[in-house]
């Protein structure tokens, strides 16, 4: 068969939420994946998964086990955050494609080690960022670039929720918790796209940032970005607090409200420009499956996936100099 017609067979490493709940069921429903293998130190939860996904190949104990399975093309690493760069690297190296959950790694010179192991070894590396495949940031993102905003001088992004499951890794620092790597990592790369516009690398001149720790761990986490050109970019996340997901572009000729800026429910985005208002829907969208198929078509296609890994380590850049300044 045309390999650019052959579905990717995917591997999973680790059961986890976000795998079981979205990830798994989102190969299920591609055109152009399948769900291989799984591998989970977890008895319990292989037979879970081999219930609930009938059409699981192999399942194995260990993660190593699974990466040198000649038939697996593609994994998922849904570790967590202290585990990435560890299971990216293998994986490279035994020649597979990987789809990694954000943040790609806790220090920008993992994600440099990283994206170089990468290219090493010939294989497709990308940040699952499945906001991005969304109708709302389509829509976003065209309205930037056609320049109706005028110049953008300010950004405000958000993305905070109540965490009231004491047991999640997220709470725990040595595994790389925290609300700026869980949650935080979005309104950052939210400020990246929008600063950007899918060209350039524009950085943040200078950065200050508020931060509230308990635990061992960031719960809250607010940061000012300032840039050469004078724009600003207000960036906030949280566990402590109500759900909050919502962001604003500012421009010289505009302002554009994007509510649920990182979800992919149906909705509206609202332009304004002097007295005029104008609300334009967006519609919902299947962000995982889309995430899934542009990733597997970048492996079949031999190209680049739509989350380009210049982007994820400015990201990763971003990340660290607010981490040094929350210190």
């Amino acid at each position: 068969m045309d390999a650019s017609l052959r579905k990717i067979r995917w591997g999973v490493l680790g059961y986890a939420r976000i795998a079981h709940l979205e990830l798994i069921p989102a190969i299920h429903r591609s055109t152009n994946s399948a769900l291989f293998a799984l591998a989970s130190r977890d008895e319990g939860k292989l037979a879970e998964a081999r219930a609930a996904f009938p059409g699981l190949a192999r399942t194995y104990r260990d993660y190593d086990e699974l990466l040198h399975d000649p038939e697996v093309d593609a994994v998922y690493i849904p570790l967590p955050n202290s585990l990435h760069r560890e299971w990216t690297l293998r994986a490279a190296a035994c020649g597979k494609h990987v789809l990694c959950e954000k943040p790609l790694a806790l220090t920008a010179a993992d994600v440099r080690e990283m994206i170089a192991a990468s290219t090493a070894h010939g294989v497709r590396f990308m940040e699952a960022f499945m906001y991005r495949y969304t109708d709302r940031t389509r829509q976003m993102q065209e309205i930037v670039r056609s320049g109706v905003l005028g110049e953008i001088k300010f950004i405000h992004a958000s993305h905070r929720f109540l965490l009231n499951r004491p047991e999640s890794i997220k709470l725990r620092p040595e595994l790389g918790g925290g609300a700026l790597y869980d949650v935080g990592c979005y309104p950052v790369n939210f400020a990246d796209m929008v600063v950007n516009a899918g060209v350039g690398g524009a950085r943040p001149a200078s950065v200050a940032v508020v931060c509230v720790r308990t635990g061992g761990i960031d719960e809250s986490f607010s940061a000012l970005l300032t840039y050469r050109s004078g724009l600003i970019a207000s960036l906030h996340c949280g566990f402590n607090g109500h759900k909050r997901i919502a962001a604003e572009i500012i421009g010289t000729e505009g302002v554009l409200e994007v509510p649920d800026a990182f979800l992919d429910n149906a909705g509206v985005l609202t332009l304004t420009r002097g007295d005029e208002r104008r609300e334009i829907p967006v519609a919902a969208s299947d962000r995982y499956r889309l995430e899934v198929e542009d990733f597997a078509d970048a492996i079949r296609q031999n190209r680049a996936p739509r989350l380009g890994l210049a982007e994820s380590l400015r990201n990763a850049e971003t990340i660290d100099r607010l981490v040094a300044a929350s210190r």
